[in-house]
């Protein structure tokens, strides 16, 4: 057969010796000085031009050195063309890339990047890159497919008029329109197993978790595609072998189209599924094989729909696992008995797969990422510790250590380096691989004193109050710009905000890098045993057997109005099927302002209020009482993302959102709120990143003069109504009055009595003194 050029791509590189003799050794061509590469070994032509007339459809980059060789190749590429640019990066050298810039240029060019680790990776990219742009030759049994010259349509042989087009829009171009930045990730996970196995359970679980981190994907059951697409079709061998290539047909068409397709059939043979797999791999389109491998004893006492009580009384024929054969899979991708693991752990392990085969990045893994030292770890930290360079940390910067070393920032492996700091800051999520939502800067400020002394270390020891706690590997130093982080993140640079006034008074440098950290960070205050982690919540809601987890953060103690919201979303929550939801009552517990209340003193109010509730509005053995260790930054409807997102990590479904959540009053007038008290709430349904949680508005509740109770206010009845602010409840503590029955439960009342009547005496003592 002649060899017709197809197509014709420019590899440009910086390298030439070295990308040639790659190709050469894999018989890609057969010199690597001559202008045109040839691949010989196949029933066409691929003609690599290394001319700079960058005219032909796909132009293949590939840097080493990005930091001088990046501007001079972009340089070459037109604007605005036709071209798919394919940009690949040596990972060893993507430390240099200027990131702001290229994402500029993203939206410049067509432009699709891969980082790949070394020169097998090298090699495998090239491959796949090459082999995108050449059609495929499609066999399928008899029928026989011929190229008709040199356009974008194929005969079909046997059948008369009948063409098949081929497109010309690129897999990364489909990409580019889902929002993935080049990154195809179209594919197919199909589930074979039994009736009742738990395929369906899966396959939803894992559509709901992709689409929730801004990903496409879309799940064809198997009873939802027998009752349209295949209802004309039974159970006979012959309609299950029809069944199965209508539907591997589909998800190749859905895969292809950008999309993760989850396929949830019994499909028994594997013949069958191995002409599936074959569909997918001739159109190179990843196909994930998980074989739901539950026993039969389980999926028959399951039976959810019947079908195994029929089959056994003879009523139902040819029924899977009964009286028709199911061929199990010799060697599948992933195997999962969700008998005994769970959906959490299933998703885990396909994702898992995914990120092997290049489909998904690692970070979307469910698991939440600890960063403790492993004891061996620790013994060797201790040991280097003395040759090491240290770092003093402050209360806040160990506050931080908390919440990055339990899970609570994940994906983040440490504090923040330039370009997540960058995409924090601009975007307010990171972008590794998916959109994790990232409102709130987690940084590591330092002098410059500090800087030059430790910018040649490859590890950092930061010490707290002369203890070692943690170290910084591959430490990156960058500007710590502040007045733009705060305009960006506050909306202001006013120096009366709080949280403004330690960061302009914090070092002129940040410090990013990976951090482990030697053990759980403990205040020994005597509420170590609130501070739960991320992962302990997860278990701890698995013992509950919670089947929905409801979480509430507060910074001010409770009163009824906050029982009441909770009691009533408990009940809704129940009246939308959920069974046993599980409240997580959360308050914040790192640094606040210094009027707040102290942590030990709302955590005695809220233990107050469990114990002393004689309604027990707050179902004590359906709520969980635990600390969330962040600092607090009053950064509004910013902030309040942040406090979401970190909700999520505990295995949490919905969230309560309050009034004006992590506002405060304006810095220079506090007559009036620097942030819309309702735009928090609003923000959080239309965040990116966040689509997993379920955003519960807050409803206003007041004290209701008639029925002495705190109840949800009604505009129409306002007279009806006393709205009793913080600075009246404030001002009756102090005075050792009583609130209006109905407001607060007596013993919570009492411990926050106490404390403002001794906030009360210290004040006159020094006015004394």
């Amino acid at each position: 057969m002649s060899s017709i050029p197809l197509f014709q791509c420019q590899i440009n590189t910086d390298d030439v010796n070295f990308i040639g003799n790659i190709l050469k050794k894999q018989n890609f061509i057969q010199q690597c000085t001559s202008s045109t590469f040839i691949k010989s070994n196949v029933d066409y032509n691929i003609q690599v031009d290394l001319s700079q007339s960058f005219e032909f459809p796909s132009i293949i980059c590939y840097c080493s050195t990005v930091s001088k060789s990046l501007p001079d190749l972009l340089s070459l590429l037109k604007p605005n063309s036709s071209s798919t640019i394919n940009l690949i990066i040596l990972k060893q050298s993507s430390d240099l890339i200027d990131w702001n810039s290229l994402i500029n240029l993203i939206s410049t060019y067509n432009l699709s990047l891969n980082i790949v680790n070394d020169e097998n990776n090298l090699l495998k990219k090239l491959y796949e890159i090459i082999n995108n742009l050449v059609k495929p030759k499609i066999e399928k049994k008899s029928i026989s497919i011929k190229q008709k010259n040199h356009n974008s349509y194929i005969n079909v042989q046997g059948q008369e008029n009948i063409f098949y087009h081929v497109s010309k829009l690129t897999r990364e171009k489909r990409a580019a329109a889902l929002g993935q930045r080049g990154a195809f990730r179209g594919s197919t996970v199909w589930l074979t197993g039994l009736s009742g196995a738990g395929k369906s359970t899966v396959a939803f679980a894992l559509e709901e978790y992709i689409v929730s981190k801004g990903l496409p994907a879309y799940c064809l059951d198997g009873d939802n595609i027998r009752c349209g697409l295949n209802k004309n079709l039974g159970f006979s061998d012959t309609d299950r072998v029809e069944n199965i290539r209508r539907i591997a047909e589909v998800a190749k068409l859905f895969a292809d189209a950008g999309l993760m397709c989850i396929v949830a059939f019994i499909s028994p043979f594997v013949e069958d599924r191995e002409c599936a797999r074959k569909l997918h791999e001739d159109s190179q389109i990843p196909f994930i094989e998980v074989f739901v491998n539950t026993p039969l004893s389980i999926c028959e006492e399951r039976d959810t729909k019947g079908l195994y009580h029929k089959a056994r009384q003879g009523l139902l024929k040819n029924f899977t696992g009964i009286d028709a054969p199911y061929q199990a899979p010799a060697h599948p991708e992933v195997i999962i008995d969700t008998s005994i693991i769970s959906i959490d752990r299933s998703i885990e392990m396909i994702i898992g797969k995914l990120a092997e085969r290049n489909v998904l990045s690692p970070t979307l893994i469910l698991a939440v990422h600890e960063l403790f030292m492993d004891e061996d770890m620790r013994e060797k930290a201790l040991i280097e510790f003395p040759n090491l360079n240290k770092l003093d940390i402050t209360e806040l910067d160990l506050q931080w250590i908390q919440v990055l070393s339990e899970g609570w920032a994940t994906p983040l492996a440490g504090f923040m380096r330039e370009v997540e700091y960058l995409q924090c800051l601009h975007f307010g999520c990171l972008m590794k691989g998916h959109i994790a939502n990232q409102t709130i800067p987690i940084v590591l400020p330092c002098t410059t004193e500090d800087k030059e002394r430790l910018k040649s270390s490859s590890t950092i020891a930061l010490c707290y109050n002369g203890k070692f706690v943690a170290v910084l590997k591959k430490p990156e130093f960058y500007e710590h710009r502040k007045e733009e982080r705060c305009a960006r993140i506050f909306g202001t640079i006013n120096s009366e905000h709080p949280h403004i006034k330690m960061i302009l008074e914090s070092g002129d440098w940040l410090i990013g890098g990976d951090l482990e950290v030697l053990e759980r960070i403990r205040w020994n205050d005597d509420l170590d045993q609130f501070r739960l982690t991320p992962n302990e919540l997860r278990e701890h809601f698995r013992e509950m057997k919670a089947d929905t987890v409801f979480a509430f953060q507060l910074r001010n103690p409770i009163h009824n109005g906050h029982s009441l919201l909770m009691e009533t979303t408990r009940q809704w929550l129940k009246d939308h099927g959920f069974h046993n939801p599980v409240l997580l009552l959360h308050p914040l517990g790192g640094w606040t302002k210094e009027d707040d209340v102290p942590l030990a003193v709302r955590m005695a109010q809220h233990q107050a209020f469990l114990n002393e509730d004689t309604d027990d509005r707050l179902d004590r053995s359906r709520t969980v009482l635990a600390i969330f260790p962040s600092p607090m930054s009053y950064a509004g409807p910013t902030e309040v993302q942040w406090h979401a997102k970190a909700r999520m990590c505990t295995g949490a479904n919905f969230y309560i959102v309050g009034r004006d959540p992590a506002g405060l009053p304006h810095p220079s007038d506090k007559s009036k709120d620097l942030y819309d008290p309702t735009h928090g709430s609003k923000v959080l349904t239309m965040a990116p990143g966040l689509n997993q949680l379920h955003i519960l508005p807050f409803k206003v509740a007041a004290y209701h003069r008639t029925l002495k109770t705190m109840a949800f206010y009604d505009p129409n009845k306002h007279d009806e109504f006393d709205f009793i602010s913080g600075t009246r409840m404030r001002k009756i503590a102090r005075n050792g009055e009583q609130p209006p029955d109905g407001f607060m439960v007596p013993a919570g009342w009492k411990v926050l009595a106490n404390y403002y009547q001794s906030l009360s005496k210290e004040s006159g003592d020094i006015t004394k003194n």
